[in-house]
């Protein structure tokens, strides 16, 4: 999808349409870093890294629409990550990854999404809870993931605003 969502489809539509454009803001954000850029650290108050955001937000895709909604196990590298040792690992272990690692990650896990999604109903319940137990709804899931995908677009433009300005002039 290009451009804004459609500004009087279905709700189905516009949940996906704007989760997907939520999704290409977050690639166009890599587009726009070099390697070295998704690892630094612009923002003295803060540990979070372009890359770092980007690994979380793929890690979300793959806990929210595969695993809480289908029950399915955590696709790589979620299945065999040390979160027991590092919470966080997602952000941590991206200063390891490529800018083009980090898009295929993205990318597949926002594939692996909508395909997880495509033939649940909006009311459906997820099979695992979440929230004390609490089984959300696809509807619920989609809703949340707006949330986390457009904060961490905030993050990553604060985030690119900082990058900018130690860039070298060219």
């Amino acid at each position: 999808m290009t451009g804004h969502p459609e500004v009087a489809a279905a709700e189905r539509r516009s949940l996906e349409q704007f989760l997907d454009f939520h999704r290409a803001g977050v690639l166009h954000i890599l587009d726009e870093v070099t390697d070295a850029e998704a690892t630094a650290r612009p923002l003295p108050a803060t540990d979070l890294t372009v890359g770092g955001v980007v690994k979380h937000l793929a890690a979300m895709e793959d806990l929210w629409f595969r695993h809480k909604l289908l029950d399915a196990p955590p696709a790589e590298p979620w299945r065999s990550a040390p979160f027991g040792e590092d919470p966080d690992w997602e952000f941590h272990s991206a200063a390891a990854d490529s800018v083009a690692e980090l898009r295929e990650l993205y990318e597949e896990a926002c594939a692996a999404s909508r395909a997880a999604a495509a033939n649940v109903e909006l009311d459906e319940l997820a099979v695992q809870g979440s929230f004390g137990g609490q089984r959300v709804s696809l509807r619920w899931i989609c809703l949340h993931m707006l949330e986390e995908i457009a904060q961490h677009r905030g993050h990553l433009d604060l985030l690119m605003d900082a990058v900018r300005q130690v860039r070298p002039r060219r």
